[in-house]
């Protein structure tokens, strides 16, 4: 891949000067002598002047030189300063002559040089515009195009996905020795499709494939084929085909490919023809080239919900790896891979930010390295400590801590209790993940607290007993302000809001409630990887009767969680209190500071001295 020097105004300025400097040294050396006109008209009335050529006030000619003892003509110029040279001239008997001044080549560059100039700048901004970027090229496909050597991504540099990495092996044994797979019949995929959330290394991990091969790697983004003018998108994707069979075997790399390769179904009115032209030429291609060429195809998307079924049939994206979110052995290595590039300090311990970080992608946890790089470097530290990869991860998870933030003694109380009503309940609670730091210091946009809950393990699937366990512990801190202070505030309203949905998909998506039985009726249209905060049901298919039965049991359900949670912080009214105490005084709880409190707690009561 080239490499373009960014253009400076310097480089020009030392060119002309380096001309300037040229120009004076060629004149000085090996031109005329420049004479001064008194000495002119001395040796004009010494008879060394042998002949002139007069140009407006410039006077060029020849003279006799005597230098070293020998005689010898020298060129001369000078500017006369009367107007009676040609008395003297005749006088002495020298041959003389008038030369006009020609405006020839004055009149002929002041329109050349502005000319040359204006095409000289517009050769130059054409030269820097990117493929597709000029008035011209629309039809140019914008792929970027990276040579072998300039791809230095390894598998090493991957780490979280060990399960995808296997299963793109193949395709690098077919780019480096495709002999050994067609001797015996076979045929290689010619689309490879990964899916998976957002942040969890697709691109990286197509990058690592093109690195390993050691083949080019043509990457583009599916929006860059799409512009306003119908018909672009399908010469820019058959211009990419035929650039990358040149340079076969290659790669291929299609990011964010739901951008043209959503599904056509339902986009009979209003669809947008350019989009669909580009889908049609891409199945097209894929279906047209040779699969002996060499030419891989690889995709990535984080909504395969969306993608025509054309595109995934066998012989177009016929091989799919899922490149999901790492556990925590993939997260430890990921942090460790990151962390290669700043200093830690012996106390940081990778394995324990890994056990505190689920549901953490690997974007998110190099952001963490980062973020921890950052803080430790504000505080003037040396090396990155432990304490600064926890704040790290608890910026990332509940938003930057806004200790300035003035909140009156009454609110700072009730939101100390209400973190502590959460506390308790997870604590006391089967099934809720255990408590690992309590704080009332405000965070992101309107969090006036955090109970921070990690657990103990990664876990894919939730019991009915953990679902309700998760309700009784969002409802937790609303009972604690009701148990206190008699009163309810708005602080538990994404509680609730949270609460309702675990409380309605149990009935209406799980099959868990007693009005719908076994039957579910989950989302529409709900995203695979993509989260959502849409409450209810987006579309429903059942009655209105049904309906009302379902909300019915949704409220019977937070109700029940209520009343348990209610009873629990009655028995535990003493440790609530004193874990809000410890919470005005100190503001954070962590960990160990909260398990004491508990274990205090426990301990059975002194009894009474004699």
């Amino acid at each position: 891949m080239e490499k373009h020097h960014r253009f400076s105004l310097w480089y020009v300025l030392i060119a002309i000067w380096g001309v300037l400097l040229l120009n004076n040294f060629i004149v000085t050396t090996y031109g005329p002598k420049n004479l001064p006109y008194s000495e002119f008209l001395q040796k004009l009335q010494a008879g060394d002047v042998e002949e002139v050529s007069i140009t407006g006030d410039v006077i060029a000619g020849t003279m006799k030189d005597k230098a070293d003892g020998e005689a010898k003509t020298t060129e001369f110029v000078t500017r006369r300063v009367d107007q009676d040279l040609s008395t003297e001239l005749s006088k002495y008997n020298v041959h003389f002559r008038a030369q006009p001044e020609s405006t020839f080549l004055r009149d002929i560059l002041s329109w050349v040089i502005p000319i040359l100039l204006f095409f000289g700048i517009w050769y130059f901004l054409m030269q820097r515009l990117n493929p597709g970027q000029g008035v011209m090229a629309f039809g140019k496909n914008k792929a970027r195009v990276y040579a072998e050597k300039d791809l230095e991504t390894r598998f090493s540099d991957v780490a979280g996905c060990d399960e995808a990495k296997a299963e793109l092996v193949e395709i690098i044994d077919y780019l480096k020795t495709p002999e050994r797979f067609q001797r015996l019949g076979g045929q290689m995929p010619k689309g490879v499709l990964l899916i998976g959330p957002p942040g969890t290394g697709k691109t990286l991990l197509a990058r690592a494939v093109a690195g390993e091969a050691g083949v080019p790697f043509f990457s583009i983004s599916g929006s860059e084929f799409v512009e306003m003018f119908v018909g672009v998108g399908a010469a820019r994707v058959r211009e990419l085909f035929i650039q990358a069979k040149e340079k076969a075997p290659c790669i291929i790399f299609i990011d964010e490919l739901d951008a043209i390769g959503k599904s056509r179904a339902g986009n009979v009115i209003g669809g947008h023809d350019e989009r669909e032209q580009t889908l049609n030429q891409l199945l097209v291609e894929m279906d047209g080239f040779d699969p002996r060429v060499g030419v891989i195809i690889m995709a990535a998307t984080n909504r395969p919900e969306t993608l025509d079924p054309a595109l995934l049939r066998a012989g177009r994206f016929d091989r799919q790896v899922l490149v999901d979110k790492p556990d925590v052995a993939g997260r430890e290595a990921i942090l460790r891979v990151h962390a290669a590039k700043v200093v830690l300090s012996k106390d940081a311990d990778l394995a324990v930010i890994a056990r505190k970080t689920p549901g953490f992608s690997g974007a998110d946890l190099a952001n963490a390295i980062n973020e921890a790089a950052l803080l430790a470097a504000r505080k003037d530290k040396d090396a990155v400590e432990m304490a600064d990869l926890e704040e790290a991860v608890d910026r990332i998870m509940g938003g930057l801590e806004k200790k300035n933030r003035v909140i009156n003694p009454k609110e700072k109380r009730i939101v100390a209790y209400h973190e502590s009503g959460h506390a308790v309940v997870a604590s006391f609670t089967q099934g809720a993940d255990a408590v690992h730091k309590i704080s009332i210091v405000p965070r992101g946009i309107g969090a006036l607290g955090w109970t921070q809950q990690l657990p103990t393990e990664d876990r894919y699937l939730m019991t009915q007993t953990e679902l309700l366990g998760k309700i009784d512990v969002l409802l937790g801190g609303r009972g604690a302000e009701r148990l206190i202070f008699g009163d309810i505030s708005t602080g538990a309203h994404n509680d609730l809001q949270r609460a309702s949905d675990i409380a309605r998909a149990m009935v209406a998506e799980y099959g868990m409630g007693r009005t719908l039985g076994p039957a579910t009726y989950p989302r529409q249209n709900r995203p695979v990887f993509l989260g959502t905060e849409q409450g209810g049901l987006a579309g429903r298919e059942y009655s209105e009767a049904t309906a009302a039965k379902l909300d019915l049991e949704v409220k019977e359900i937070l109700e029940a969680s209520q009343e348990r949670v209610g009873a629990l912080l009655g028995q535990k009214r003493e440790l609530l209190e004193n874990i809000a105490k410890a919470l005005l005084d100190k503001e954070t709880l962590d960990e160990a500071a909260f398990t004491a409190l508990l274990d205090a707690a426990k301990a059975p009561s002194a009894p009474p001295a004699a």
